[in-house]
């Protein structure tokens, strides 16, 4: 094991939190917080208060935050749920069409939400090979007539090639932006497997084409990217001062700085364990001496499926 599933689940959060916060240019500037990521957060808190997926739950939540998610918006919401199966392929899959009924029955929102969740739990499961990702990741969406499938073994094809960014963005640049956009984060995230930054400034490179020229579309893109290689880089593979820069920018009110999504993210993980009757569920209610023996004890946990909590 190179990397703790704890982690993982943190790499996994608050990386996709950060690439959709972020663009470059001269440097790296944050902006606004998106929707996407307060739904995230939003889902994630349901699954550790419940103990599991409860659709009414998500959608009372969505209600009162008032939250209007475009269809990229809802691969990135469902994140918490692929982190929850990751596990499990099947309820893995079962699952993220079940919180899929809340929001869309797009096919090319279903694909791409099955192809992101299913390569992130690859990646918890220490099981991602770079060689044979989208063939599997294929292979999971079973039959389908969106265009993803052909646009990722195109990917595969160029990535092959060694085909630089550019190539991608002009081959890329057509009307289907959504299937589009999933295609590039693969590809920022395949050709820079190691490099969390370097897959992340990619992803939010502004380029000529028409899909990279909206900030809506780098958000997407940033996110999805950065979800998949904090997944597999973790948050050592972030860098120190990206952490900090949203703790600094962002509203108070907001859940966004480092230290409140590595908790969040650290109660996912004793819920997912099984471990969370020992714990209190929000992070939010433990004083600071409580919290910081919550996080060694979390920090220790390793938990195999099924050996503590049956699912």
């Amino acid at each position: 094991m190179r990397y703790s599933l704890i982690s993982r689940f943190r790499g996994t959060l608050f990386g996709a939190f950060l690439g959709g916060s972020l663009t470059s240019g001269d440097g790296i500037q944050p902006q606004n917080y998106p929707d996407f990521g307060r739904m995230a957060i939003l889902g994630t808190q349901s699954l550790i208060s419940l103990g599991r997926l409860d659709l009414d739950d998500w959608m009372a939540r969505q209600q009162q935050a008032s939250l209007d998610l475009a269809p990229t918006d809802i691969i990135i919401a469902t994140l918490p749920v692929a982190l929850f199966f990751h596990e499990n392929p099947i309820k893995l899959r079962k699952n993220l069409l079940g919180v899929l009924k809340i929001w869309d029955d797009d096919p090319v929102v279903r694909d791409g939400t099955l192809a992101v969740g299913y390569a992130i739990a690859l990646a918890l499961n220490e099981k991602l090979d770079p060689l044979t990702l989208i063939p599997q990741t294929i292979s999971f969406l079973q039959e389908t007539r969106t265009s993803i499938p052909k646009k990722l073994l195109r990917i595969q094809d160029l990535l092959a090639q060694g085909a630089g960014l550019e190539r991608i963005e002009a081959e890329f640049a057509g009307k289907e932006k959504l299937s589009n956009t999933i295609a590039i984060a693969f590809y920022c995230f395949l050709s820079t497997l190691e490099d969390f930054r370097l897959a992340v400034l990619r992803a939010t490179h502004k380029g000529d084409s028409k899909l990279q020229d909206a900030t809506q579309s780098i958000a997407h893109t940033g996110a999805i990217t950065a979800a998949l290689s904090g997944a597999y880089n973790t948050t050592a593979g972030i860098p120190l001062n990206w952490r900090l820069l949203l703790k600094k920018n962002s509203p108070a009110s907001e859940l966004t700085s480092f230290d409140e999504m590595l908790e969040l993210a650290d109660a996912l993980v004793a819920v997912w364990s099984g471990l969370y009757n020992n714990i209190r569920l929000d992070p939010k209610d433990l004083t600071e001496e409580e919290c910081a023996v919550s996080r060694v004890d979390l920090l220790s946990v390793y938990a195999a499926p099924r050996v503590i909590r049956l699912r």
